[in-house]
């Protein structure tokens, strides 16, 4: 199986061919997969060093020639290092435009914590009208990358990782996607996320909402899982996952059920660092993101 990069440098090359309004900005890394698409349209895919916040720039700048940008590197250096840029050079400007991050909380441990961006979803939270795609799987990152190069001009995040589940799910950008039900409480697990929540929620009762879009929030989706659990007006239990700072959606949670008593549980990476290297899987261990510490988090707060 291919990586969720590997899937975008793949897509996007075949969507210049036909989408001449697009354009890719680079700063240096993922250059090697648009060999060929730089050499069939020079003019579009641009890579201007290691100058993450003229990547940018550069971006705002295409939007405002009525071009539809789309801008990759790690997710340190697109969100965090050029935040100042990302606000006032797409937001404060009034155009859009997609940014395609990699290596996301935790996915090139040995890169060190210069590489790591827990908090990246969190601080695009702090800019008005940005929509988030968290993938779990490389189908997944090619139908939301798909839908963020033709989505006009809006603001789009794509959170590719190197952590993937074992098989795609047939989700709907924008949408909750329910993958199990139940009624001792909802579990919201978000993109790379699922796989370890079934296996930690196996034999309890309650029902799974598979999340690859976080923002906007879909709190329709919710409200009726936690109606149809639950029954209407009763007291809930929400459960979120998510593979980057914990309590990110905290508060879009307590928005959706702000008419009726319910408790969250926020799980995902907290704010202490570990100052170690070694996997991917040691990592969700060490985060308690494992299926096994997840199941004693998940069933101990639900009881």
């Amino acid at each position: 199986m291919d990586t969720m990069r590997e899937r975008f440098a793949a897509t996007v090359s075949r969507l210049l061919d036909d989408a001449p309004r697009l354009a890719v900005v680079l700063a240096e890394i993922g250059k090697d997969g648009f060999t060929d698409a730089a050499r069939a349209h020079p003019d579009r895919v641009i890579n201007v060093g290691i100058r993450e916040q003229l990547l940018v720039g550069v971006g705002g700048g295409l939007a405002l020639t009525g071009m539809r940008p789309l801008l990759h590197t790690f997710a340190s250096f697109l969100v965090e290092r050029p935040f100042e840029q990302v606000k006032l050079d797409f937001g404060h400007q009034g155009v859009g435009g997609v940014l395609v991050s990699a290596a996301g909380s935790y996915d090139w441990p040995a890169g060190g914590y210069t590489h790591m961006a827990p908090g990246d979803v969190a601080l695009l939270d702090t800019l008005d009208g940005w929509t988030v795609h968290v993938p779990g799987h490389p189908d997944e990152a090619e139908t939301l990358l798909r839908d963020a190069a033709a989505a006009g001009d809006d603001s789009v995040y794509v959170r590719l990782s190197a952590h993937s589940n074992s098989a795609p799910r047939d989700i709907a950008p924008g949408r909750f996607l329910t993958v199990r039900e139940g009624r001792g409480g909802v579990v919201i697990a978000v993109g790379p996320m699922l796989d370890s929540v079934l296996t930690a929620v196996e034999g309890l009762d309650v029902a799974v909402l598979y999340a690859t879009t976080v923002r906007p929030f879909d709190e329709r989706t919710l409200r009726a899982t936690a109606r149809a659990g639950a029954g209407a007006g009763a007291a809930v239990d929400v459960v979120l996952v998510e593979p980057y700072l914990a309590g990110t959606s905290t508060a879009a949670v307590n928005d959706a059920l702000a008419d009726r008593p319910h408790r969250v549980l926020g799980l995902g990476i907290p704010r202490r660092e570990l100052r170690r290297y070694g996997t991917i899987d040691e990592h969700l261990a060490g985060q308690g993101l494992d299926p096994a510490s997840l199941r004693e988090r998940v069933s101990g707060f639900l009881r």
